[in-house]
């Protein structure tokens, strides 16, 4: 074929070329996603805070308990003479002590306003720590109790031995409450706990309870006359200053001659004291508090209460933290007191909430440790 013939026929496969490409489709594109719609990046996960650490299990109540009394008994809408006879068909039914007797001495119990009037300004309520302190932190309570101690020594020691209460703290108690016994109440137990069972309303389910186990420990320990008892505004008696529950529930015949005496028996007294603690929960050979430093900046903190429920790690985290050399515990509560030479923080142990379960003030248990410190120190031991 010539090279003429053979130029149409080039022009026809270059021409059937372009129209099978053009009508050929192209390959799709991706259809945009709108900006609002598209995806965002999995965010990074943010650095996890470490847990703070659980608190601890609250100390464990005595099974023993001292139940209120109920509201027929203490409502203050109710008619006074109505709360009264509710009050004997309560103490008969709870107690199981004779109605008759219940009617004949309250019929004797007089009303005392001295008793309210006291009732309202306990000095816990109305003296900062650097005031209250030097009341039972003095040279007198001081000698008082390493004397007392010395005196009775072996019966103090027995009972230490016996139940890990160091005989210190149950001669501070003893101190505290009633300078060794020099002076344990002069006003009329029958007539204190009368008064504020029925003319105290804010605690007169605590104090009615109180009246019923008056009457049911007349029966328990027949040589008591609970028309000649005597003792503090509150109705508390003895050297330890027992209310009548605490009379019935953890009082102990320390000589064995099958009653419980608190008045002047002083085995007796040793022996109760220690039981009180044991029964709310105190450590053999543990401590009761220890001195705190608070960080700069640290923020105020006010336990709710006073359960030993705070880790050592938390206070820290807090700002507040032993002092270098005090001793340590596992569970803590934190003190913030006013002393006479500024702020004092302090921590204190299962020991020393034991102590307030005697007296619910922290000034009180605090008092009552320190008292016991000074009494060890000067009777030939090393405080604790």
């Amino acid at each position: 074929m010539t090279p003429r013939a053979l130029f149409p026929l080039a022009s026809c496969l270059i021409a059937f070329a372009l129209a099978a490409c053009a009508t050929e489709s192209p390959a799709p594109l991706p259809t945009p996603v709108p900006e609002a719609e598209a995806p965002l990046p999995e965010p990074l996960p943010e650095p996890a805070e470490p847990a703070a650490p659980a608190p601890l299990a609250p100390v464990p109540p005595p099974p023993e308990q001292r139940p209120e009394a109920p509201p027929p008994v203490t409502d203050p809408a109710i008619p006074r003479a109505q709360r009264v006879d509710n009050f004997v068909d309560y103490a008969v039914r709870t107690h199981g002590v004779d109605a008759a007797r219940v009617r004949s001495v309250l019929a004797q119990a007089q009303v005392r306003q001295s008793i309210l009037d006291a009732m309202s300004r306990p000095a816990e309520r109305t003296r900062s720590w650097g005031e209250y302190r030097p009341i039972f932190l003095n040279d007198a309570r001081i000698r008082g109790g390493r004397d007392f101690y010395a005196r009775h020594r072996a019966a103090l020691d027995r009972v230490a031995a016996d139940t890990g209460v160091p005989a210190e703290y149950i001669v501070a108690i003893i101190g505290v409450e009633t300078s060794y016994g020099g002076f344990t109440g002069n006003h009329r137990i029958l007539d204190a706990i009368y008064t504020l069972a029925f003319d105290h309303a804010p605690r007169a389910p605590f104090f009615a309870a109180e009246l019923g186990h008056l009457f049911a420990l007349e029966r328990d320990e027949p040589t008591l006359d609970i028309l000649a008892l005597r003792g503090s505004y509150a109705g508390a008696m003895g050297l330890g200053q027992f209310m009548p529950s605490s009379y019935r529930l953890w009082a102990k015949d320390g000589d064995g001659d099958g009653h419980r005496n608190l008045l002047d028996n002083l085995d007796d007294v040793f022996a109760s004291i220690a039981n009180y603690f044991v029964a709310f929960g105190w450590e053999r050979g543990g401590p009761v508090v220890a001195r705190a430093t608070r960080d700069a900046g640290a923020e105020d903190f006010k336990p709710e209460t006073m359960d030993p429920i705070h880790r050592l790690e938390e206070l820290a985290e807090r700002g507040y933290r032993p002092q270098p050399g005090e001793p340590v515990a596992e569970g803590a509560t934190l003190l913030s007191m006013q002393g006479a030479a500024g702020p004092e923080y302090w921590l204190g142990y299962r020991n020393f909430f034991v102590i307030t379960r005697y007296n619910r003030s922290p000034m009180y248990a605090l008092a009552v440790h320190q008292l016991a410190q000074e009494i060890r120190a000067g009777s030939g031991g090393a405080g604790r």
